[in-house]
């Protein structure tokens, strides 16, 4: 068994100011597959430095919209602006860049089966390597203290290096992806479902990891989790957003917008239910189908 520094956790990063300017803006985001309509008019703002929990249940969207924050899903209607740029009237090449400035980890990590664990780390630096000079990029030996750095961020030691993403645990995956998308210190790190399918003790690393990440450097971070544990103690904010095909002709699709501590004395029904994991009427919906 490898060796691996302790993770310790870090308080989360308070201010005395609330957060300004804000890296993302969303107006009237409509995005629809055929004539399944999956966002309808949604419209938000992510300012600098926070950390924003999306949750809602399967099928609501969280994660086209995270996709369409930087520009892998193109909505029908709306704007998506990132540092004032608006996403939509952007070359290929401008749009390219804009994504050097965020990091992305994948449900179930996403990592290269055929790439090391090294190599998946460097991935990003060596494509942004690769469109610059030779004499003005990162020489190999860079690279790899960059490496060791983005996986000493994460727990892991470089003894990990060679190893396959078949060879460690999921757990350990995770971790990766997050050494594999912080290497670039991005201003954005988006995280899809970050902790399924981990068990609560390596979830809570995941947590931590999360945490620790605004301490190490300025980083906007926008989570898609149906974990509540990892709302309640990760995020500064929470959305909820709702199935279009359940909201009443009047309802604007995010049900819930304020700090975690709130979510439990919301009076609406659906997040309840969400939050505490009841099934309620969907259980006579259910029957009746």
């Amino acid at each position: 068994m490898s060796s691996q520094p302790p993770l310790q956790s870090s308080p989360r990063q308070q201010s005395d100011s609330p957060f300004v300017c804000p890296l993302v803006e969303v107006r009237q985001l409509c995005v629809s597959f055929d004539k399944h309509v999956v966002l309808q008019d949604v419209t938000l703002e992510v300012r600098r430095g926070e950390t924003l929990a999306i949750i809602g249940e399967s099928g609501c969207g969280k994660t086209v919209l995270l996709k369409s924050l930087i520009g892998l899903i193109q909505g029908q209607a709306g704007t998506v602006h990132f540092d004032g740029v608006d996403l939509c009237q952007t070359t290929s090449a401008e749009l390219a860049h804009l994504r050097t400035r965020t990091g992305f980890v994948f449900q179930g990590a996403a990592l290269f089966d055929s790439l090391t664990v090294a190599e998946n780390i460097g991935f990003p630096i060596r494509q942004s390597n690769s469109q610059i000079n030779s004499d003005t990029g990162l020489s190999d030996e860079d690279i790899m203290s960059l490496i060791t750095e983005s996986l000493r961020e994460v727990g892991l030691t470089d003894n990990v290096c060679q190893r396959y993403p078949m060879e460690i645990s999921g757990g350990m995956r995770k971790r990766v992806a997050i050494a594999r998308a912080n290497i670039l210190k991005p201003d954005l790190m988006l995280y899809d479902e970050p902790t399924t399918g981990l068990d609560p003790i390596a979830s809570d690393v995941i947590n931590e990891l999360i945490m620790r990440s605004r301490l190490q450097h300025t980083v906007t971070s926008i989570i898609v989790t149906h974990d509540m544990k990892t709302a309640r103690k990760v995020a500064d904010r929470v959305i909820m957003l709702h199935p279009v095909d359940r909201l009443t002709e009047d309802d604007a699709q995010i049900i819930f917008n304020g700090p975690p501590s709130t979510l439990d004395r919301h009076a609406d029904q659906r997040i309840a239910q969400f939050i505490h994991g009841e099934a309620g009427q969907r259980v006579i919906e259910l029957s009746d189908g």
